[in-house]
């Protein structure tokens, strides 16, 4: 079965839409989001004006800051600091990469517990792996967990292995898993028999980045397989698994593109949501 990420991804966003217009009649209130970005790269400048639309159609207000890249990096602190005790602003994304003469680590981790939107900061990160309420998962990672939800695979019990092991996808999709009662074996560029684990998989989550790495023989009959890659060949944009030669083989296969990179845009704004109600204090409906 083709797993349908931008239907998903829709109905993701209708259901955010739905709440903030909820929130928005009950409280007279509404999420706000500061996107920042250091730099002119095409590819950021085009990624974060699409934030800016899906913003204004979900409801969302985004304060928009745009530097050059020899601004300081105590700048960008003070700003964040700002931003920190600005009491409407819900959450802060920083977009990545930013310039070499800073220290990304330190600036993420300076961000607001509650406002790290992106769930990259270390303190994020540490409460996903205690499975403790508060966390708020990176949206990839999220968007892997929503995806097997809705089309009801559970994971307890199951074999799962993770072929990639970055802070953005690998480590938290195993927390997320073990939360989830899964055994995770993660594996990375120094696994010996890679075949091997990956054949004993009954969910498959590829997040190496090379293209149409994994092969029908790295695959076991029947498995889950979610590729998380997006990579280039000439014009095509593929993901890490021979998708064409795999799908046949297994019981769930996501695409790329419409497959996981769809729902990692939806996560991030239920990520925003998330956050708004937190720090508004709005209890969840029952």
């Amino acid at each position: 079965m083709l797993m349908d990420g931008k239907k998903i991804a829709k109905e993701i966003k209708e259901e955010i839409k739905a709440e903030i217009d909820r929130i928005r009649e009950q409280y007279k209130i509404f999420p706000e989001v500061a996107l920042i970005m250091v730099g002119k790269d095409p590819a950021s400048e085009v990624y974060i004006n699409s934030q800016i639309n899906l913003c204004k159609t979900l409801g969302i207000e985004a304060r928009v800051f745009f530097f050059e890249n020899n601004i300081t990096e105590q700048l960008l602190l003070d700003l964040i600091e700002d931003l920190n005790n600005s009491p409407t602003t819900d959450g802060i994304m920083l977009n990545l990469p930013l310039p070499k003469h800073m220290n990304v680590t330190k600036i993420l981790n300076n961000i607001k517990l509650e406002k790290d939107v992106d769930g990259f900061k270390a303190e994020n990160l540490g409460l996903l792996f205690q499975n403790d309420s508060n966390f708020i998962a990176p949206s990839t990672p999220a968007g892997i967990m929503e995806m097997l939800k809705r089309y009801k695979i559970d994971l307890t019990g199951k074999d799962v292995v993770v072929v990639g092991r970055s802070n953005i996808v690998g480590k938290p999709v195993a927390a997320l898993v073990l939360n989830a009662h899964g055994t995770v074996t993660i594996c990375n560029s120094y696994t010996k028999n890679l075949q091997e684990k990956t054949r004993n998989a009954d969910i498959l989550i590829s997040a190496v980045g090379k293209p149409e790495f994994i092969k029908a023989d790295m695959v076991k009959e029947g498995a889950v397989v979610i590729d998380v890659g997006i990579n280039k060949i000439g014009n095509k944009i593929v993901g890490d698994i021979d998708f064409e030669n795999v799908k046949d083989k297994v019981s769930h296969i996501t695409p790329v593109p419409g497959g996981i990179g769809t729902l990692t845009v939806a996560m991030l704004f239920s990520n925003i949501l998330k956050a708004f109600k937190k720090n508004r204090s709005i209890l969840e409906e029952e």
